[in-house]
């Protein structure tokens, strides 16, 4: 599956769980919500998944996931006002730390899902 099918799918997913549960919830009630989409979804799906971070070929730690979808996009998940600068920097640092390509901030915002897609390489990004 293609990255931009694969988020498109995720996307869907958390528009669902912010039409059933609105705002206001910790992140591991949307996470659990979110759980239960992806497999709605037919997708794998990973919670709290322990990855390993690497520097040049070395790794240097561990940090987990909110979730890893089919192996290939890890999904942050925040139920904030708004996003900060932090949350995405953190995502494209977890991206290039742990070698995925493919990432999605998601925000149970008090109007809407807010989203980002955020990339390790410039190529994904534009093809």
């Amino acid at each position: 599956m293609k990255h931009e099918d694969l988020t498109r799918k995720i996307i869907a997913c958390a528009y669902n769980v912010h039409n059933k549960l609105g705002f206001g919830f910790l992140e591991s009630v949307y996470r659990r919500a979110m759980m239960i989409e992806l497999a709605r979804m037919g997708l794998k799906a990973e919670e709290e998944k322990p990855l390993k971070v690497h520097y040049d070929e070395h790794i240097v730690g561990d940090f987990s996931a909110d979730i890893l979808v089919e192996d290939e996009v890890i999904v942050e998940l925040k139920s904030v006002q708004q996003f900060a600068i932090g949350h995405e920097l953190q995502l494209v640092n977890y991206l290039n730390g742990i070698k995925l390509d493919v990432g999605l901030l998601l925000n149970f915002g008090p109007r809407n899902v807010d989203v980002k897609r955020k990339y390790r390489k410039k190529e994904i990004e534009e093809g």
